[in-house]
C-alpha cells in the first residue's frame, strides 16, 4: 500500500468535524512547498547571474 492510499484510508476515519484542520494542515504543506521551490529559484538566480548576463550568452539566445 502507498503512503497516498494509506492516508486516504486514514482520512476516512476521521469524523467529519476534524477534516477541515486536516484540510488546512494539507493547504500549510501545499504553501509551505512553493515557497521552499521559490527561495531555491532565487538562490539559484544570484549564483547564475553571473554566465547570463554576458555577450555570448546574449548572442547565443539572440535567435529565439
Amino acid at each position: 500500500m502507498s503512503n497516498k492510499d494509506a492516508f486516504i484510508k486514514e482520512i476516512e476515519q476521521i469524523p467529519e468535524p476534524f477534516l477541515e484542520e486536516v484540510l488546512d494542515f494539507v493547504h500549510f504543506l501545499k504553501a509551505k512547498i512553493t515557497k521552499e521551490r521559490l527561495d531555491t529559484a532565487i538562490a539559484s538566480e544570484s549564483s547564475l547571474k553571473k554566465d547570463w548576463l554576458n555577450p555570448e550568452e546574449d548572442g547565443a539566445w539572440q535567435s529565439l
